[in-house]
């Protein structure tokens, strides 16, 4: 029997969440049996199981670990050297210190319940206390959760997939950027302990000889970023190459690009999918979107603005819902769609239009017949739709706005940003923004009272630009003068390919519609615009 968890029962103890599908049972085993006898955090188990069958994965995970092993129920409290395993024909979240179960919302098939998991984790309040291993399993099953989990300052470790009998799911992870490590099961048990032993180091928590080095070396400015997220990040990477001291880890970034190059990587947060948060796209699909179109204009088009795109989703997501919003319309309104990311590898991914067969999850039949061309290993956004929209690299704090836009997605964003920084980019929406114009926030962020804008649609971050026309915030047109600004980026990260290509999909053409010509209008405007001069 484990000793008692040194936890209070008012604090939950660090949690892990365990996730396999098909080979999986062996591959528990070897994982639990290479664990101390003692451990002092919870693990939370899932399994793709039967909905219809009793599971007998409880007795037969027990004898092969010394922690105290239930069959999950709901509201039972998490409890430092137990394992609580998922029952049939249920969702598994941990909040609050609780197991919450609940029926699966999607049927059985579509099922993904190792990223139900992931994601109450992530959205707890100490999801850089929890931590994930993704086991053998075919399918993609927590690729999303453990992205957001890892986004959040948890610690992901992903089988090696040479090792796993069924390599998907870790594949899937490894794939998407959402591991700290790739390790055969008899390592895990190590570098979790490993992860737990790690000391908080309040004396070094002054970061900036590294914001100011990959800033120099990079182009890329971390000074906006709160310090917490950046401190998580850079504590991962000090872990995994073994630096003990901020010190020893600077001068190791300073001699090695590569290893600026990963934390670059690590520090520029991706976590994205197609209509991520269905209600919220629901809502903005029922009412936002197409009130929006029958107030609009239709001698301009309507321009939408979609910032922090990550590799593309996002953009493509809404411009779905614009195209179906202005179809209904039937006055034939022109659509321009801008997407932006900082990062210019993910604004490169974005461009190429083309993503893997698993977004059949997460786009409708419906859609995927209309704006999708198969192709042999997924899907390719057609070339109707990728006309209406322009990826570019673009820093959201530092580089000039576009204008008169209509529409402005911006979610996840401000949460990483320091309150000064997150002032100035509402600063900029509000200029970019026509009045009565739309902006559409994270679930956990919000707007000032006082900025200029008003309520659309509470539950769903939705707000309506007010007032009269903003002055530009101040240094927006003197930025690229006033001797502050990172190193330039290479030029062919500022270059704006308007037209994405798929690589080697022989149904994506890569040339661009003839009626759809864009011109660069200069640096100091930093956007695109239509030859027409609209």
């Amino acid at each position: 029997m484990p000793a008692s968890s040194p936890h209070p029962a008012s604090a939950a103890p660090p949690i892990l969440a365990i996730g396999a599908s098909a080979g999986g049972l062996a591959a528990y085993r070897g994982f639990l049996e290479a664990l101390p006898a003692e451990v002092e955090f919870a693990a939370v188990l899932v399994q793709h199981l039967d909905p219809d069958h009793h599971s007998l994965l409880a007795e037969l995970l027990a004898p092969h670990t010394s922690l105290v092993v239930h069959t999950a129920a709901d509201g039972m409290r998490v409890e430092a050297g137990h394992l609580y395993i998922i029952p049939p024909g249920a969702a598994l979240a941990v909040r609050g210190g609780m197991l919450s179960l609940s029926a699966p919302a999607e049927r059985h098939g579509a099922r993904l319940p190792f990223d139900f998991l992931l994601r109450s984790l992530a959205q707890g309040p100490a999801p850089e206390r929890a931590m994930a291993v993704v086991l053998s399993g075919s399918g993609e099953d927590g690729k999303e959760g453990a992205l957001a989990l890892r986004t959040r300052g948890g610690f992901v470790l992903a089988q090696d997939p040479a090792e796993a009998d069924f390599d998907g799911m870790p594949r899937a992870v490894i794939a998407a950027g959402a591991v700290d490590a790739v390790l055969p099961v008899a390592a895990m048990a190590e570098a979790l302990l490993r992860r737990l032993r790690e000391a908080p180091q309040p004396a070094e928590d002054d970061l900036t000889p590294i914001v100011a080095l990959l800033r120099e070396r990079t182009g890329q400015d971390f000074t906006p970023y709160k310090p917490g997220t950046l401190m998580r990040r850079v504590e991962r990477r000090m872990a995994l190459v073994g630096c003990a001291t901020r010190a020893a880890y600077t001068a190791r970034l300073r001699e090695d690009p590569a290893e600026q190059t990963q934390l670059v990587k690590d520090l520029l947060i991706h976590v994205t999918s197609f209509f991520r948060d269905p209600e919220v796209f629901e809502v903005l699909a029922a009412r936002a979107i197409p009130d929006l179109v029958a107030a609009h204009a239709p001698a301009r088009p309507l321009r939408v603005w979609v910032v922090a795109c990550s590799t593309g989703e996002e953009a493509w997501s809404l411009a779905m819902l614009f195209q179906e919003a202005i179809a209904a319309d039937g006055r034939g309104i022109q659509l321009q769609i801008f997407a932006s990311d900082k990062d210019a590898d993910a604004v490169a991914q974005a461009r190429q239009a083309l993503y893997p067969a698993s977004i059949a999850g997460e786009v409708s039949a419906e859609r995927l017949k209309a704006f999708f061309v198969p192709e042999e290993n997924g899907f390719c956004i057609t070339t109707a739709l990728r006309s209406q929209v322009v990826f570019s690299v673009q820093d959201a704090i530092t580089d000039p706005p576009f204008s008169r836009i209509d529409f402005v997605s911006c979610r996840n964003l401000l949460i990483y940003l320091r309150p000064e920084s997150q002032a100035r980019v509402i600063g900029l929406f509000r200029f970019a923004l026509r009045p009565g114009g739309l902006l559409l926030l994270g679930a956990a962020e919000t707007i000032a009272e006082a900025a200029g804008f008003e309520v659309a649609a509470a539950g769903e971050r939705l707000w309506r630009r007010t007032g009269p026309a903003p002055l530009p915030p101040p240094g927006l047109l003197a930025r690229a003068a006033d001797g502050v600004r990172p190193a330039p980026r290479p030029a062919a990260a500022h270059r704006e390919a308007g037209w994405p290509s798929c690589a080697g999909a022989s149904s994506c053409s890569t040339t661009p519609p003839p009626a759809s010509s864009w011109m660069w209008r200069g640096a100091a405007s930093m956007r695109w615009a239509r030859s027409s001069g609209t």
